[in-house]
């Protein structure tokens, strides 16, 4: 699997990062041992989870793994500290009190001494932003950290998270994109571009609407019909994207590949893309979203799918004429 440079860092990671959502909820310890020794095996590095997935259970799964399954150091290990409100001491949110008290909680989980990759989940506007950094600052002078990122940043909120720290810098921001979800254009690319900081798309297969699954109806077996998740999935399942399927759908036939390859290769070579985050509840489902390495698309069907999936751009993103 080919790598790329994580924003203007000197970090370098696969252009596909494997997401954990699902461990510990629908993916149990073992399926994820399967689904980290695939990933690694075709050349993954980049390993994405959060304090917040299965209440921690997902870094526990995670940590168990490292070490004896993968070594620690084939991995780039990420994670994200959540922004909610708790009623602990601290409070919760982005506090510098919470966030510290987050990081060392990620580091006893995942059983490690150091994270390669921390991330804020969320702005939290309730706490000064000079606050937030500084604790991101403390984290990477303490060496519990090696870089910085953010995830869900609005364009005016990374940029002025950018401007804002004093010794370390961003290199990341973690955003859905995919060709249903492409409002990250507007804004937060052209920041993300500006001050050296790279795009890890979440949910780039549009919540697994753009594998064509729910075409016909909603699959027993799928998101879309969990109590947990089919609210998570109907978000993107509108007439728009229904028509964007069918060009998604029609440019895989033509290529004689999945729907899956041909979305998750758009959005792994947009501008300013290091790695699509790509989860799966299963290996297998993690099997076809890996083969989508081997495809790159032809520009006339890029075109193609960018115009069906377009956004409409106005004052002040395309001023002055």
């Amino acid at each position: 699997m080919e790598r790329r440079p994580l924003g203007s860092s000197g970090l370098k990671v696969s252009r596909m990062a494997l997401g954990t959502m699902s461990w510990g909820t629908v993916t149990d310890a073992e399926e994820a041992a399967n689904q980290l020794v695939a990933f690694v095996d075709a050349g993954g590095t980049l390993v994405d989870t959060a304090d917040i997935y299965a209440e921690g259970e997902g870094e526990r799964i995670l940590g168990s793994l490292l070490g004896d399954l993968v070594p620690r150091e084939d991995v780039v290990l990420a994670t994200k500290a959540v922004a909610r409100r708790t009623e602990g001491p601290f409070g919760g949110g982005a506090s510098r009190g919470a966030l510290l008290t987050a990081l060392d909680g990620s580091l006893r989980r995942l059983a490690t001494d150091h994270i390669d990759l921390w991330q804020l989940h969320a702005w939290d506007g309730s706490v000064p932003i000079e606050e937030t950094l500084s604790a991101l600052d403390h984290a990477v002078d303490s060496g519990k950290v090696r870089y910085v990122g953010v995830s869900n940043y609005a364009g005016w909120q990374l940029a002025t998270a950018a401007c804002g720290l004093r010794r370390s810098r961003l290199v990341s921001t973690q955003v859905e994109y995919s060709l249903l979800e492409r409002g990250i254009e507007r804004e937060v690319v052209p920041a993300a571009e500006h001050h050296g900081i790279g795009l890890l798309p979440w949910a780039p297969l549009g919540r697994g609407v753009l594998t064509g699954k729910y075409r016909t109806g909603t699959p027993a077996d799928s998101r879309g019909a969990s109590p947990d998740y089919a609210g998570y999935v109907e978000q993107h399942r509108t007439e728009r994207a229904s028509r964007i399927v069918e060009a998604v759908t029609t440019a895989a036939d033509g290529l004689g590949t999945s729907p899956l390859a041909v979305a998750l290769a758009w959005v792994r070579d947009r501008p300013g893309v290091v790695a699509p985050v790509v989860g799966a509840r299963d290996t297998g489902q993690l099997s076809g979203s890996l083969a989508a390495e081997e495809l790159t698309l032809p520009t006339a069907i890029r075109a193609a799918l960018d115009d069906v999936s377009g956004l409409e751009f106005g004052y002040p993103e395309r001023w002055p004429r």
